[in-house]
This record gives C-alpha cells, structure tokens and sequence, in this order.
C-alpha cells in the first residue's frame, strides 16, 4: 500500500470520527473503493460523483452521439468503453476493448468507427459499439508520426471541416528539432489523406476543442521546464487558420525569450498566447461548455483540465479551470474545481474533461483511475 493510500484513508477515518459524511462509491467492476470527494469544493449549486472507477490510467475521453463513452490511457496500453445503457449518469460496467497499444492516450469517434492514437500511428475500430465485448482488429489509418516518447503520446479530435488533428509534441524540453513534425498540430482527412501542418510552435498541447461559434480552433500547450517554479506560464492558445507559428522553442507565454534560443527570433514574431495559465500547471485536456444543464452563463466558456507540476517547490494545478471569454477575448482565469490536492499530496490529477450529452461534465483522472460527473441543480446523482 502506498504511501498515499496510507495517507488517504487515515484521513478518511479522521473524518468519520468526526461526524463529517464522505462519498463512498462502488465503482463499476466489482471494486469497492473510497476516494475523499468531500475535498473537492465547486461553485454553489454543483456537485461531483463518481460517473466510473476501474478506469486505470484513465486519459483522453470522447463520446459517441449514443451515449458510450470511450477513454484512452498511456501507461496501461489499453483503450475502455463505459456505456450508460440506462441513462441513469452512471457508467454501467468499464470494458476494455484493446491492450497493449502504444501510450493510447487520444480517442476521437465518428460515423461508428473509434479513432485512437499510439504514438507513432492512428488506428481504427469500425462497428465498434456493436462489438464492445468483441472488438474487430483495428485499421491503420496512418503511421506518419515520430515515434519518440517524449510528448509523444497524443489528444486527437475531429474537427468542424470533417478532419482529424492530431499533435506531435517536442521530443525534449526544449529544443529545435530538424524534424519537421515536432512541435506541431496536423490535421488529416478521415482516411489518412491530405495530411498536413496546421499550426506550428508548439511543444506539447494534450487538449483542444472548436469555439462553438466561430468554429475557431483553440488549444492548450505546456510550457517548458527549469526556469524557475513561476516562469513559464502554461497557454492557452487560438488558431483561427492554418500555418500560425506559436513561438516554441523561442518563446514561451506572451513575452519570455527562452535563454537558449530566444536571441534566434523574438517574440514579436509569434502569435502569443490569448490566456497565460499558472506556472506548470500542466493543462491538458479542454471543452468549450455547450450544454444544457448548467447556468447560461457557463455557456462557451472553457473549461480546463489541470494534471498538476510535477517538479515545482510547491505543487500547483490538480483541478479543473475555467476561462470565460466575450468575443473571443478572455475575461477571466479561475477555478472550478479543486481539492484533489490536500496538503501538498495529490490523491488525483484531473486529465481530460467531456461535456456529456445530459450537460453535465464528466472529468478523468489517471490517478485515481477513475471519471468523475459534475452536475448542476437539482439533478440527480448515482450516489444521491
């Protein structure tokens, strides 16, 4: 038992000797476990659950217009499907339907076929909610990638004009590769075709989604390490067209040349960030909200997965954020979820969120090996 479960349960024990109530959930599988949502503090009138546990490694999700939801990983090799074939806003049972992949970190689907990303290639599983208990071998789709480790696992989606894009980060800290590829986004047709370069300078984003609105693509990209605990920010960035240069390795934020390479090109050559985010914060995945259930005031505005730093003097990140934006300018940064960091100890890491068809959000966590629902109001929860 780890030094951290240790921590967690002694903790959780503490707290029922004092009368205070924690969210026990059975999680989908078999397995009883405990995980302390009482720590996790949200906006008045919001409330988290367990959507699913068992989800080891859970990572990059997505969701098929029937309601299953598909989750990536990268340390497993395994791809999950967690259906909620009742409609009830829980997961009914956590399949795995591939292992053994590559850091299968993204999933994307369309017109019933499951996209996934290794590091080096995209595969395919057609009819794949059809045959969750018996997946068909995959497609190759394309295995024009690097297959360096280092940022290489991947976020994929589909975007409005119908295309694949998918990111290939620095295969280092910093540096400039002569490899074209890295520190890009490329976008492909369905079929592995017309690949290309949509945007470069950038080292490693693990999330990106489309302004409901303007269509306008807008990611999230981490910022280097070893400059200091508070420099660089994280970004988030807008491209609103193709062969936008971000300024990875020369520049980092809005205005840090990089000591290495910054005298090459200055920042004023680059598209800067349209939001700093906290200091290696490690923002991975992000939705614009476009659901029905929360406040209309929620609607549009991004929300963001912070896996948390992992080399800083005092940890930052674990939590998910927020950016509201009027006309596509950012108003404000703040949190809108935090608690999976107690004390210095992270008992989760919150990796991807997914804006699930009833309007809740459902948040993934490799940590906790677990996919979490946040719901408004007087929506009922699994536990409540």
């Amino acid at each position: 038992m780890s030094r951290r479960t240790v921590l967690i349960l002694a903790a959780v024990a503490v707290i029922a000797l004092l009368g205070i109530a924690v969210a026990v959930v059975m999680p989908p599988g078999g397995t009883t476990g405990t995980l302390p949502l009482d720590t996790i503090t949200l906006p008045p009138g919001f409330a988290i659950d367990v959507y699913a546990g068992n989800v080891t490694g859970a990572r990059s999700m997505t969701l098929s217009p029937n309601g299953t939801l598909f989750v990536g990983s990268r340390g497993p090799g395994n791809v999950y499907a967690v259906p909620d074939r009742d409609g009830d806003g829980r997961g009914d049972e956590v399949i795995t339907i591939a292992s053994g992949l590559d850091s299968p970190n993204g999933v994307a689907f369309r017109n019933g076929s499951l996209y996934v990303a290794e590091i080096s290639r995209i595969l395919r599983y057609d009819g794949i909610e059809a045959n969750l208990e018996n997946p068909p071998e995959p497609a190759v789709v394309s295995d024009a990638f690097p297959d360096d480790a280092s940022h290489g696992w991947k976020f994929i989606a589909f975007g409005p004009d119908g295309n694949l894009y998918i990111p290939v980060g620095a295969p280092c800290n910093v540096c400039d590769p002569e490899d074209e590829r890295f520190g890009t986004i490329f976008r492909m047709s369905p079929d592995g075709t017309d690949l290309e370069i949509y945007a470069r300078g950038i080292r490693n984003t693990v999330g990106f989604d489309w302004h409901p609105g303007t269509g306008e693509l807008w990611f999230t990209d981490n910022g280097r390490d070893w400059l200091g605990d508070d420099i660089p920010p994280d970004e988030l960035n807008r491209a609103p067209e193709a062969g936008m240069h971000f300024g990875f390795p020369y520049c980092h934020g809005a205005a840090i040349p990089d000591p290495e390479f910054g005298e090459e090109q200055p920042c004023s050559e680059f598209t800067p960030p349209e939001q700093e985010l906290g200091p290696h914060v490690a923002a991975l995945g992000m939705r614009f909200y476009d659901g029905g259930q929360f406040p209309e005031g929620y609607r549009n505005r991004i929300f963001i997965a912070e896996h948390g730093s992992w080399n800083r003097l005092e940890p930052i990140g674990y939590r998910v954020t927020m950016v509201e934006l009027e006309n596509s300018t950012p108003l404000s940064y703040e949190v809108f979820a935090e608690g999976w960091l107690q004390g210095g100890d992270a008992w989760g890491r919150p990796v991807d969120v997914e804006i699930a068809n009833d309007g809740s959000i459902l948040v993934s966590d490799d940590r906790a090996n677990a996919v979490y629902r946040i719901t408004y109001g007087g929506v009922t929860s699994p536990s409540g």
